[in-house]
């Protein structure tokens, strides 16, 4: 096997940032990332559980890499479908050398090694009692500008939908200190924007004790040279309303919180395992509501959850009009796997769960149309992301996690990805902003202006 590798990867942001912290401890054990499957000597598929028939899809996907087994190559099956599935996986692909939960990636140097020497059934299936956190010396980060920290990994609300209490394992808290260690380095080297992530972001609990979640996004907002700080994704049963305070105290932190709802009826969410109520969620958006700035607020949403009547359905469609979501991601139910949800009967036909996604997202659009148009002339700062030179436009995002469609005419030239520069908003469209890049002026401030200059390396080195 040639000390070659080809990842693919599936699912959230948590997966994807998994991956740059795989990469990275792959090259620095030697191995040279390559752009196609077939130059590869190790094949790996990091994997997500989330989605309807996950599984069926790694197998689908394992079917089509199998034509390439007597070419010297390893396969390798990695993440939460890996986990789930465990060594069934070597059943339906013999092929397969190598399965690893998200919870023993910290283990790849020595499960390398033995790959390496020849072994071809290895696993790394760590149960829900590990305590340990995969907090790697290299990290290959994707994006030169904006970088991902994982503070907490794990799950221990065992949503009756939901298959990651079972794949990534309990909740385990990064401490405090090694998370701002990281985030300076990334500061040095260049990064401007970070985002923490973690399954229930705000269940963060550090194990020394020194800090509160509130506490710790402050910490890193307060870095010299970060301008944006994010997180994703809470949970309503652990939002507290220092995490608003701190938003509206600490103009680094982005006004934009996404806090998962699912139902609006109490009693489908009792039905979920939610451990929170209609009201108790309101009182939160009330928090949000109430602070200084204008909070960005989206969400997550099911429909055709077991036993969700119409008044149930109505229930939610009524949060909608009370929250006034800025945006929100709804799914159609599908149960999962060694899941609570999997024994419930799911007597809502199918048709009638599609009609009701369609009215949601339909009313949503409607909603999200009228909502932005609070925008309409505002002046916000743009982080530039890239360029559709097609339409003559920049693409960038605004602190509430808006995309932002611009022009730039008052500039001398195309500012460069990361750069970041005020933009006056003309026209408001139900999912982006369009507008125009500002020159100074006596009301933007020189702070609105940010070009980056540091060329960073492939890896952020911790110590």
């Amino acid at each position: 096997m040639s000390k070659t590798f080809y990842i693919e990867t599936f699912g959230c942001q948590m997966n994807a940032h998994d991956s740059e912290k795989v990469i990275g401890t792959l090259e620095r054990q030697g191995y040279a990332r390559v752009q196609d499957e077939v130059d590869a000597g190790l094949i790996l598929y990091n994997t997500c559980s989330i989605r309807d028939k996950a599984e069926q899809k790694v197998f689908h996907r394992l079917n089509e890499y199998k034509k390439m087994q007597g070419e010297g190559k390893r396969f390798a099956v990695i993440g939460c479908v890996a986990q789930q599935e465990g060594e069934k996986i070597f059943e339906r692909a013999p092929y397969v050398s190598l399965v690893a939960g998200s919870a023993s990636y910290r283990n790849l140097p020595e499960m390398l090694a033995r790959l390496e020497a020849g072994e071809t059934r290895i696993t790394g299936l760590d149960d829900r009692q590990t305590d340990e956190t995969f907090e790697t010396e290299f990290t290959a980060r994707s994006n030169p500008h904006r970088g991902y920290i994982t503070i907490i990994e794990g799950c221990d609300k065992f949503c009756a939908y939901c298959v990651v209490p079972y794949t990534r394992g309990k909740e385990r808290s990064r401490t405090a200190a090694s998370v701002l260690v990281e985030a300076r380095k990334m500061v040095d080297e260049g990064f401007t924007e970070i985002q923490f992530l973690g399954q229930n972001v705000n269940s963060y609990r550090d194990p020394s004790g020194r800090m509160s979640f509130a506490e710790l996004l402050v910490a890193v907002g307060e870095l010299p040279g970060i301008r944006r700080v994010r997180f994703t994704t809470s949970h309503p049963r652990h939002f507290t309303r220092d995490i608003v305070e701190a938003i509206d105290a600490t103009p680094t932190l982005c006004d934009h919180i996404h806090l998962p709802v699912q139902s609006g009826s109490s009693a489908v969410l009792k039905a979920m395992a939610r451990e929170y109520t209609r009201d108790w969620y309101l009182e939160r958006m009330s928090w949000i509501k109430a602070a200084k700035r204008d909070i960005s607020i989206t969400s997550d949403m099911i429909v055709g959850f077991p036993g969700e009547t119409d008044e149930d359905f109505e229930q939610t469609i009524t949060l909608l009009d009370e929250v006034k979501y800025d945006a929100v991601f709804a799914f159609k139910f599908s149960p999962r796997p060694n899941t609570p949800a999997v024994t419930m009967a799911d007597s809502i036909p199918d048709e009638v769960k599609t009609e009701r996604l369609r009215i949601l997202m339909d009313r949503q659009r409607e909603i999200q149309r009228e909502h932005y148009g609070r925008h309409l002339n505002e002046l916000q700062e743009c982080m530039v992301e890239s360029h559709n030179l097609v339409r003559n436009q920049v693409v960038g995002r605004s602190s509430q996690n808006k995309t932002v469609n611009f022009t730039t005419a008052v500039l001398d030239v195309l500012p460069p990805v990361g750069s970041y520069l005020p933009v006056r908003i003309t026209q408001t469209l139900p999912n982006c902003l369009v507008g125009e890049a500002v020159a100074a002026g006596p009301d933007v401030s020189d702070g609105m202006f940010f070009i980056p200059t540091v060329r960073k390396p492939q890896f952020v080195v911790l110590n």
